[in-house]
């Protein structure tokens, strides 16, 4: 195989394996669930170690199937749990607390487990490096990495099984890995027929979840039978399909929003959070002459339209959207009567984010003033799910108040439900009288709003959990000690001090870039395979504008392109790029996300075709990003905006500490292996 053509297939693996990995992980791992960027710093970690083990005449990496066939195959028969027992952060899993070892524990294990999977498509790259001239090596692992992220984005939005995946991954691999055919051909198998056992039970893969299904047979209190359907997401019971006169009664918190309305005119229902379509039903009970049903997942939302008893999306008065609530909310010209926020808890992260959930943008003081915006005279906005805990409740509320000016109604149950409603003015909810199980704002103990910039809802205060601290601080030991066995003597990669601290900034960077892409058009899958495919692009282009300029730019020079670009992106309020109509938004969103991204990939490449080792600097690159990784948690506390200051000490320390001279200095060309 031609060296380019190999490094486009070792680049393309290394990317699809990682994306693999992540998803098909966190669909059978509870505790990866909310700790995605376990494997993202993990593939980080060998990838970097894979070119640190590169040197000419090196044998192929026979361990990489070995060792992803006993990752695989731990997955399948190991215990896992969550620990629910801290109220500080709420994890939406199930009520109880599941068994397994600690979470961390079983991410230190993950976190290992995919490092040493991933050496072996690291040190495949890299050996491709040895043996072509540095750009020209780079270009073609980018166009690799483009790749494998655009397969795996085309096999999401076709909900391609595991098997299909692994089928992919194995061709990959075993055009590359020849040799020991007794420990290639076995291997590779087994993880074929592991993930075919997986695709048999029946599930099916969404952008977002492993989905299943459990069919049952019913009795309803008037003595008749119905097929109720239970749905699992990765493992974890999420929703339910009932007939909607099952699932109201006495107790039931559903009729709640439509009982605290002051008015009578239902024309135009906006339910977010449709699901299987029992929220969208209920509005039609009630009177709704029209719906907008938005659901993020269409999976979810095509098992509502085939099973669900009362046919909810097939009533012309129905509209389905299938994006992102969030973005429906800006991008909608329509005014609503009633808007009912559908117990919209996912159970996962958005890719790329440590902490980003799909629904963390629709529970800010600013997206509830969104929906203020939306409401006609005399509509209401109403909230319900199983909140957990009693000081969730009291945020909420206290956003509903923030944001309309008076106290909502707040109905707390005993389940650790509640349902907060609130009017356009105060007149226009009704709030049952004292000593009913309803209270108003003022009786509710809770913390203030999360705004955009923080968009935590789930964690009570400003700070970093002692869990994601302990688990930082196991990956960080974890890498020293991977290195130094497998690189030696950590001086090796002293001379490239400064790319550490560019991929860095590299990665908080595309962090920000993911979740300002995120508010600004969406948290849905394909907003996010845009962002990565366009970081990628626009990587690329910065390498072949740097290939073809007559003189390369000085150093200081191109630290002041990338200072500029920084400092635009630090100083444009996302309020006012909200606030352009959508083609503008677009334009002016790439440009201020994207500009950073190429100025400093500009430096990147001309300091990376000076180095005298490319693969130990290069590894050096990608275990800065891993630490970019871990420095990706101080959000938490100073909230996404502040990522760019990070990012921007960490580019001031890689000039102090990069090689002075007239040749440009560097930045980080983390997504090009990591997408």
């Amino acid at each position: 195989m031609p060296v380019r053509v190999r490094l486009v297939v070792a680049s393309a693996l290394m990317l699809f394996t990682e994306l693999m990995l992540i998803r098909w992980l966190g669909a059978n791992l509870l505790n990866l669930a909310y700790f995605s960027n376990i494997v993202l710093l993990g593939s980080f970690l060998g990838i970097g170690l894979g070119f640190l083990m590169a040197k000419p005449g090196r044998r192929s990496p026979w361990w990489f199937p070995a060792s992803l066939a006993a990752l695989v195959v731990l997955v399948v028969v190991a215990p896992d749990g969550i620990d629910r027992s801290g109220s500080d952060l709420i994890y939406f899993t199930a009520i109880q607390t599941s068994s397994g070892f600690p979470p961390v524990v079983t991410l230190g294990i993950v976190f290992a487990a995919v490092a040493l999977v991933m050496t072996g498509p690291g040190l495949l790259t890299a050996q491709c490096f040895l043996e072509l001239p540095r750009l020209d090596a780079y270009r073609w692992d980018l166009v690799g990495s483009l790749i494998g992220t655009v397969l795996f984005a085309v096999m999401s939005f076709l909900s391609a099984p595991p098997l299909v995946w692994s089928l992919v991954l194995a061709a990959a691999t075993l055009a590359l890995v020849r040799t020991p055919r007794w420990a290639v051909w076995p291997t590779t198998a087994v993880v074929v027929l592991v993930m075919l056992w997986g695709s048999l039970q029946g599930a099916i893969w969404s952008p977002y979840y492993k989905i299943d299904t459990i069919f049952r047979t019913v009795d309803a209190p008037d003595g008749s039978t119905y097929q109720g359907v239970s749905v699992l997401a990765n493992g974890i019971p999420h929703q339910s399909i009932v007939p909607i006169a099952a699932r109201v009664n006495a107790q039931s918190f559903y009729p709640i929003p439509y009982e605290r309305r002051a008015g009578t005119a239902l024309d135009d229902v906006l339910v977010i959070g449709a699901g299987n379509g029992s929220d969208v039903a209920l509005a039609l009970r009630n009177g709704a002459k029209h719906v907008d049903a938005v659901e993020i997942d269409p999976r979810i939302h095509d098992l509502g339209v085939a099973y669900h008893p009362d046919h909810p999306y097939q009533d012309p008065r129905v509209t389905s959207y299938i994006t992102d609530g969030r973005a429906f909310l800006h991008n909608t010209d329509r005014k609503y009567d009633l808007v009912v926020f559908a117990l919209p808890d996912s159970l996962t992260l958005v890719a790329g984010s440590n902490q980003l959930r799909l629904e963390s943008y629709l529970f800010t003081q600013e997206a509830a003033e969104n929906v203020r915006d939306v409401l006609k005279p005399g509509g209401t906005f109403s909230m319900y799910n199983f909140y957990r805990e009693p000081w969730l409740v009291g945020r909420l509320a206290n956003t509903a108040s923030a944001a309309f000016g008076h106290a909502p109604c707040v109905d707390t149950y005993a389940n650790q439900s509640a349902v907060i409603t609130v009017g356009l003015a105060e007149a226009d909810q009704k709030c049952p009288a004292p000593g009913s199980n309803a209270t108003t704002v003022a009786s509710v103990d809770g913390p203030g709003p999360v705004h955009d910039d923080r968009p935590f809802l789930y964690l009570r205060t400003p700070s970093v959990p002692a869990t994601f601290l302990l688990t930082i601080g196991v990956i960080l030991l974890l890498s020293l000690l991977a290195v130094r066995w497998v690189g030696g003597p950590l001086r090796r990669m002293t001379p490239y001090a400064d790319l550490a601290c560019l991929g860095a900034a590299f990665l908080l960077l595309e962090t920000r870039a993911v979740t300002w892409s995120a508010l600004l058009f969406g948290t849905t899958w394909v907003v996010n395979a845009i962002v990565f495919a366009g970081v990628l692009v626009v990587v690329l282009l910065a390498v072949e504008v740097t290939r073809r300029l007559p003189r390369r730019p000085s150093r200081p020079w191109a630290f002041a392109l990338l200072a500029a670009t920084l400092l635009l992106a630090w100083l444009v309020p996302v309020s006012w790029l909200l606030s352009l109509p959508l083609p503008v938004r677009v334009v002016a969103a790439v440009a201020i996300a994207f500009g950073p991204v190429f100025a400093s990939n500009i430096v990147f490449a001309t300091r990376f075709d000076d180095a005298p080792d490319p693969t130990s600097s290069f590894a050096a690159n990608l275990l800065g990003a891993m630490v970019g990784g871990c420095l990706e948690y101080v959000a938490l506390v100073v909230g996404y905006p502040a990522l760019i200051g990070v990012a921007a000490l960490l580019y001031l320390a890689a000039f102090l500490l990069g090689p002075r001279g007239s040749r440009a200095a560097t930045a980080a060309p983390a997504t090009a292996v990591t997408g």
